[in-house]
């Protein structure tokens, strides 16, 4: 059975929606999880900068590394029903998460713009250049 295109594009705008719900489901997360360590910090760094812009990036990274490590998925991706997956069919390494991380928040939303308006649903430049892809899970 071929599948007509405008119904690959609705599939793609569906997965993209829902890693769109599973990062601000995250994102929500760790605000709240900054919420109770920053002032904790406040304590032992008096450097505004830190609490503006490290303290938020190492609690997103370390609750993100940390879920996929352990339970292979973070909690908006298990509420949106994706997960991530290694594009050679193996566990998710070490460096295929740090690249992922580092590369989706940096210079991926410049790629992302000279792309757009292509698929990329299941494979954005992040997962490309972590070698990972996104996958929808049976509900």
């Amino acid at each position: 059975m071929k599948v007509s295109s405008q119904e690959e594009e609705s599939n793609m705008d569906a997965l993209t929606k829902k890693r769109g719900k599973a990062i601000a489901i995250d994102f929500a997360i760790s605000g709240a999880v900054n919420g109770i360590v920053e002032p904790l910090l406040r304590k032992k760094l008096k450097q505004e900068w830190v609490h503006a812009l490290v303290t938020p990036t190492v609690v997103f990274w370390g609750l993100e590394y940390a879920q996929l490590k352990t339970r292979g998925q973070t909690v908006g991706q298990k509420v949106a029903g994706i997960k991530i997956e290694s594009a050679d069919g193996g566990e998710l390494t070490d460096r295929q998460i740090l690249k992922r991380l580092a590369h989706r928040d940096s210079i991926m939303a410049l790629e992302w713009w000279k792309e757009r308006g292509q698929d990329m649903g299941a494979q954005m430049p992040h997962d490309r250049y972590a070698h990972t892809f996104v996958r929808e899970l049976k509900q």
